[in-house]
């Protein structure tokens, strides 16, 4: 094989490298958490606590911006840790990285299934299979999250450009979420119902900072892929901080949403606050299920973004001998690293 043969294309743009890791930090937290952020920290708090944490993981991201322009290489930290402290800190770090990209991609297909039953008919559980830790498992849901995973496993195994009109399609319907929510703040919100602005004082306000960096997870996936994107090195790095940027507004936008819908007696009252404060903007519980459909974009974004991510960790390893050497082959016609994403 020739050298070409043996790597990555460049074919991501700046749309791409957006989206891609915009995506990867927006999962399905945010739908869950807000009411608990609201509630811990005000209003005003959360957003407070967003812009703080919004700022550490941007020097975070200054960091990165640099090492990926220096180091733009498929595998990311694993490459700055074996320049940086040897084959020995390259290999903890490289595990480190792998292991937490695998733990994501597993809890996504654990995650579709259950976001599903808010939105499919109570018959949607069939065919009882066993007990975990008090949690029924049915043949139907093992079956959601399996198709799920042979889908984003397909999608990343014919290209990286499939998976960037996949990614960049799913982050545009996030966009759509944002707008409803900014809309209907001013359509169907409340000054009251955002009182108080806050509360817990300062445990309040650290609580919810203590959350974000698991919001803003996912933005590193871009060095991971840092060799299939056709821009200047300096600029994957200026993206990878207005992506963490744009995750940071998005989550204010929803924030100030859910904090304009809902009083704190109805924020404790509901399961899932994201989606309950934006059937109550518009009004309507059509709303609330578009917005459920937010949260499941939110996971298949995440869930693409991290096979993405972890592959490219893994088949750097291959490549310095980390692993076998298999799991670094291209695809001879999809030009992706096809044994990896196996």
């Amino acid at each position: 094989m020739t050298e070409e043969d043996r790597s990555l294309t460049r074919v991501l743009g700046q749309k791409d490298v957006i989206a891609l890791a915009f995506g990867a930090m927006i999962g399905f937290g945010w739908v869950v958490l807000v009411g608990t952020w609201l509630q811990d920290a005000g209003s005003l708090g959360a957003i407070l606590a967003f812009l703080i944490g919004g700022l550490l993981v941007v020097f975070v991201g200054l960091t990165y911006a640099e090492l990926v322009s220096a180091m733009p290489k498929a595998g990311g930290e694993h490459n700055y840790a074996w320049r940086a402290l040897g084959p020995l800190g390259g290999f903890v770090a490289s595990w480190a990285i792998a292991l937490g990209y695998v733990s994501v991609v597993a809890f996504e297909a654990v995650a579709l299934p259950t976001t599903m039953e808010y939105l499919l008919p109570e018959g949607y559980k069939v065919g009882f299979l066993w007990s975990v830790a008090g949690y029924d498992v049915y043949a139907s849901w093992v079956a959601v999250g399996v198709i799920g995973a042979v889908a984003i496993t397909v999608l990343n195994y014919v290209g990286i450009r499939p998976s960037a009109i996949f990614q960049f399609i799913a982050v545009m319907f996030l966009f759509g979420i944002a707008l409803l929510f900014v809309v209907g703040t001013f359509a169907g919100g409340s000054a009251q119902n955002f009182g108080p602005l806050f509360a817990g004082g300062v445990a309040g306000l650290i609580s919810v900072v203590l959350m974000t960096p698991f919001l803003f997870v996912g933005f590193d996936v871009i060095p991971q892929s840092a060799e299939e994107i056709d821009l200047p090195f300096r600029k994957i790095g200026v993206l990878l901080v207005i992506s963490v940027i744009m995750a940071a507004t998005y989550y204010i936008i929803v924030i100030v949403g859910v904090g304009s819908a809902l009083s704190r007696s109805a924020l404790a009252e509901t399961e899932l606050a994201a989606a309950a404060g934006m059937g109550r903007l518009f009004g309507s519980e059509v709303f609330a299920n578009i917005l459920v459909l937010g949260g499941i974009a939110g996971i298949l974004t995440s869930w693409n973004g991290f096979m993405i991510g972890g592959s490219r960790i893994v088949y750097a390893m291959a490549e310095s001998g980390m692993l076998p050497a298999w799991l670094a082959e291209i695809h001879p016609r999809f030009r992706t690293p096809a044994n990896a994403i196996l």
